[in-house]
């Protein structure tokens, strides 16, 4: 027996990075009564990790619920980058519609297009939401249009071509069925969520299925499973198993921990939940996303969605060098190892594996931001290890090897089109559309290691004024070969403590990547050659004493300018295939693999005499 939900509705927020999901949020927990009206309350308050709030991006999906006119609104707030579509592709399994947010000036992205794509396999109904409405420089009746054509491109139903629209400004906390006509409230939202999204149905005599589609941890309750109950009812400290599609493993009975259901931000405990609900359970050891929680006697596992292969891997390797173990507090194989399978368990993106020594784990991600992130976290969390030069994915298609392409987007002021549309065909990138005035929106195909190392030399060719995303698109045969970095790197010889004397003097060499008083060793990176081919440098010498009692005076008057100390992305994009990017929870280090110079130079003459 069917029932509708008509007291329910699970919608996600999708869109490009940076279109104002996360904020428009916070307006719909405001005006919904979350929180108090003397209430302080942080930005963004659903981006609840540091690094979230240091970039400014969602990198986990979220779960949070509003009450609106006697309606419980479930609400999935996803990432916007495409490193962490992962994340998007299974949380959509959990709801019955979207609200698709478009910036009013940017329109769509090719995030947009991607979200929307899996948003329209899954058959889920649609509201188009034109954020940021009172930008001075909003193009609104454009951007409906824009939007209207990817539907039509991505070939919707005519039911997803009449998706109704809403303007909105997420900053202020206003939507109005009429761009001309400036909101109040969120209202109109709202009422738009009630009317067009349906809501669930199911059968709660039926015997109970809960698709996993997120993990969350806790060390105290273990592993907790996000997730809809598709059919049945669930009671805190029931008998149940897991069971996963396609498969014929069934768990033993395990009697469930906690059940919570989501109230604003916070995930509070419930006695019992049904049919459309979106719950967190606690109690399985080994639960894992795109599992289904069963009654014991009845195993009917659900078909969980299909999720996109990494394309970039790049291996995680034991520091070894003569600083190891003096930043880090987890600088074993040991400890790398067991840090690194912990994340897989609850990043459905991730994929490692040992490889043939048992000091390096082959990691393999979405792309360089999803690998970037997962260092960041762990440097600070204490861990110390060196990584070594991004690479992408080949894979067999019909015979031929294929590697990935992404569509790339550009937005650039059009005096420097020119050099963007340059740099790009060189790097094996196709130009398929270009529009525009003042500023060109330029959108490519190109092989995914085309990117590698682009975006630093993109932001120096536009003046920094250039926007760029890309997202995945599609395997083709490979591209043949792209030119790597021109240049070489300045390396230091010794080990000691730089100064401005042996800075000052090798400046001219190229660009440097230390200032004076840093610690560095004997095959460290210090700095970027101006010229092809690596330079050995010594940075630890001192000027001679002489009798003039001011040479202490003259080091320190010498002026040493443009040392640019490279993020952590910057120096990904920087190594060479024969350089290692040395991580600790104080210290991002360039280094070379082998850090001796007379073996450098063996080897490098070995392989030119063949």
């Amino acid at each position: 027996m069917n029932i509708v939900r008509e007291d329910l509705r699970n919608i996600a927020i999708i869109a490009h990075v940076d279109h104002g999901k996360t904020t428009l949020v916070d307006q719909m927990l405001k005006q919904s009564g979350v929180f108090r009206q003397n209430q302080a309350v942080a930005e963004r308050v659903m981006d609840s990790n540091d690094l979230e709030r240091e970039r400014g991006i969602t990198i986990l999906s979220k779960n949070t619920a509003v009450h609106y006119d006697g309606v419980r609104i479930n609400i999935v707030d996803t990432p916007g980058h495409a490193d962490f579509s992962g994340e998007v592709e299974r949380v959509l399994k959990m709801v019955n519609g979207v609200l698709l947010l478009v910036d009013s000036f940017e329109g769509p992205m090719p995030q947009t297009r991607f979200v929307l794509k899996k948003a329209l396999e899954l058959n889920l109904k649609v509201i188009i939401v034109i954020n940021k409405m009172d930008r001075p420089d909003a193009r609104c009746a454009e951007v409906v249009d824009e939007t209207l054509e990817l539907l039509l491109e991505l070939d919707a139903t005519d039911e997803q071509l009449d998706s109704p629209v809403v303007f909105a400004s997420g900053r202020t906390g206003t939507a109005t069925l009429d761009w001309q006509k400036p909101g109040t409230d969120l209202k109109p939202l709202f009422d738009m969520i009630l009317s067009h999204i349906p809501a669930p149905q199911g059968d709660p005599e039926g015997s109970l299925q809960l698709l996993i589609s997120t993990i969350d941890y806790n060390d105290y309750v273990g592993r907790i499973g996000v997730g809809r109950i598709e059919r049945g009812t669930i009671s805190a400290g029931q008998m149940a198993i897991r069971c996963v599609y396609g498969e014929s493993f069934v768990s033993a009975p395990t009697r469930l921990g906690g059940l919570y259901e989501f109230d604003g931000l916070k995930r509070v405990n419930c006695e019992s939940a049904k049919v459309g609900d979106i719950v967190a359970v606690s109690g399985f050891e080994d639960l894992l996303i795109g599992d289904t929680i069963c009654q014991p006697a009845m195993a009917e596992p659900l078909p969980f969605v299909k999720i996109d292969e990494p394309t970039v891997s790049m291996n995680f390797v034991v520091n070894d060098s003569p600083f190891a173990g003096t930043e880090g507090t987890y600088v074993t194989s040991r400890h790398l190892r067991a840090r690194l399978f912990k994340e897989m368990q609850t990043d459905v993106s991730l994929r490692v594996a040992d490889t043939e020594t048992t000091d390096a784990f082959k990691v393999s991600g979405r792309g360089e931001l999803h690998l970037s992130i997962l260092i960041e976290t762990m440097r600070r969390q204490g861990y110390e290890f060196a990584v070594t030069k991004p690479q992408v994915i080949y894979r067999e298609v019909d015979g031929v090897t294929c590697e990935p392409i992404e569509r790339l987007v550009c937005d650039v002021p059009t005096d420097y089109s020119g050099t963007v549309i340059d740099k790009i065909s060189r790097r094996k990138g196709v130009l398929q559309s270009m529009q525009g005035q003042d500023r060109m929106r330029l959108e490519f195909l190109i092989p995914s290691r085309g990117l590698f190392g682009y975006r630093s030399e993109f932001l120096t060719d536009t003046r920094g004024e250039g926007i760029m995303s890309s997202v995945f698109e599609d395997y083709e045969p490979v591209k043949g070969e792209i030119p790597t970095r021109p240049v070489g790197s300045l390396v230091a010889w010794e080990t000691g403590e730089s100064t401005s004397y042996a800075l000052f003097n090798l400046q001219d060499r190229g660009e440097l990547f230390i200032e004076p008083g840093v610690k560095v060793y004997n095959g460290m990176i210090i700095g970027q050659s101006s010229r092809p081919g690596d330079i050995d440098v010594n940075v630890c010498k001192k000027k001679h004493m002489t009798n003039s009692r001011n040479s202490a005076s003259a080091e320190e008057a010498l002026k040493i300018t443009g040392v640019k100390v490279p993020t952590l992305e910057e120096a990904l994009e920087f190594i060479d295939d024969d350089e290692l990017v040395e991580i600790t929870p104080k210290s991002i280090r360039m280094r070379k693999r082998i850090l001796n110079t007379e073996m450098r130079k063996k080897l490098e003459s070995r392989k030119k005499n063949g």
